[in-house]
């Protein structure tokens, strides 16, 4: 499959659209911490990720950033992970639509 592996990571000026933004990326992706997400993504899922995010940001008021890390199985994470939680690359799951 043509996956990649995507960091996500938003600054929303709105507690509204935060919240908008933050369930719309808990349905493509793996949450790391406040406003960053992991996502493994085909290029639809990618661009059907895009539009929606386009339609519920204010482009004036808000940023989101989104770093294509390629392909998962290539992805050689070089992460210095401190605190409670571990870095570790989203695994391949079934999407149950």
């Amino acid at each position: 499959m043509d996956e990649h592996l995507f960091i996500v990571t938003y600054d929303i000026s709105d507690p509204k659209r935060w919240r908008a933004v933050y369930g719309l990326m808990n349905g493509y992706g793996e949450w790391l911490q406040l406003s960053v997400f992991q996502c493994r993504l085909t290029p639809k899922r990618h661009a059907e990720m895009i539009a929606t995010l386009d339609q519920l940001i204010h482009h004036d008021e808000d940023h989101v950033l989104i770093m294509d890390l390629g392909t998962p199985e290539r992805v050689k994470p070089r992460v210095v992970s401190l605190g409670k939680a571990t870095f570790e690359p989203v695994q391949r799951e079934p999407v149950i639509v």
